[in-house]
């Protein structure tokens, strides 16, 4: 069955290890769209962290798509909301209370894009997290931030090695009632229980009417293995993590070595 949408992660998948788009993965992906083939973006980031991206491929429209959030956002790439799903204030509460309780690192992205942590002393990259995604940074305790306020997800962040011992503190406290995944080496995100990756891509194939043989997804990280199950065709990254590497059908070069442009030689092409 031929293949009319490709699921490609950002961060490690779609940009080098310098934080660009290879110019082989441009002349590819434009020729993909020009096929007809839909380019779905699908990262952990908001919108503002990806309409860079989506301007520099070419993607734009109430005809294109973009996963957001890790998928707690489907919208198209002119920022129309198809569904979005995003975390309880308790849930917020919570995190903060074991961000104060173990000195872990905290950040929550509110349905514009705004970062809030009550974290006096910013952790450095949420400081960058606020500067690739464009995204305002607020210090504000729980009490200061409106009810009505949309947050969508909590992002625990630090050192790999600190964040591998709380992981399965983090999971075992908030994993009942939300989805806990790690989104790469310095990141641990809280969801809503019912999102993923996969479950968006899920979504935005029955709203586009295409089976998951239509579907290839790329991707390097443990918060892309729900796409990788559900799509027809999954591609793990040279550079990807052992993880994604098990649920994958076929394994390209890494993010440095055109592993976007031989992937989409192989299946596309």
């Amino acid at each position: 069955m031929t293949i009319k949408l490709i699921a490609i992660d950002i961060d490690d998948t779609l940009l080098s290890t310098q934080h660009q788009i290879l110019d082989s993965t441009k002349s590819q992906i434009k020729k993909a769209l020009d096929q007809g083939v839909k380019i779905v973006l699908c990262s952990g980031r908001p919108l503002a962290g990806v309409a860079p991206y989506l301007v520099q491929l070419g993607i734009a429209g109430d005809q294109q798509y973009v996963v957001t959030f890790n998928g707690s956002v489907i919208e198209t790439a002119a920022g129309e909301i198809i569904q979005q799903v995003g975390i309880t204030h308790e849930t917020y509460r919570a995190v903060d209370q074991y961000s104060k309780a173990n000195q872990l690192a905290y950040n929550v992205l509110d349905s514009d894009s705004t970062i809030y942590t009550s974290n006096l002393d910013v952790d450095p990259i949420t400081v960058v997290q606020a500067w690739e995604n464009e995204a305002g940074l607020l210090i504000r305790q729980p009490d200061q931030v409106k009810p009505d306020v949309k947050m969508i997800k909590a992002v625990f962040t630090g050192p790999s090695a600190v964040l591998n011992q709380h992981e399965a503190p983090v999971k075992d406290q908030f994993g009942r009632e939300n989805y806990v995944v790690r989104a790469g080496s310095r990141f641990l995100e809280v969801m809503h229980r019912e999102v993923n990756k996969g479950a968006a891509l899920k979504q935005l194939a029955t709203h586009l009417q295409l089976q998951p043989a239509e579907i290839m997804a790329i991707g390097d990280e443990q918060n892309d293995i729900p796409m990788f199950n559900f799509a027809g065709t999954a591609v793990a990254m040279g550079n990807g993590s052992a993880a994604a590497k098990r649920h994958a059908d076929f394994i390209t070069t890494d993010n440095d070595h055109d592993g976007i442009a031989q992937a989409l030689d192989q299946f596309i092409f």
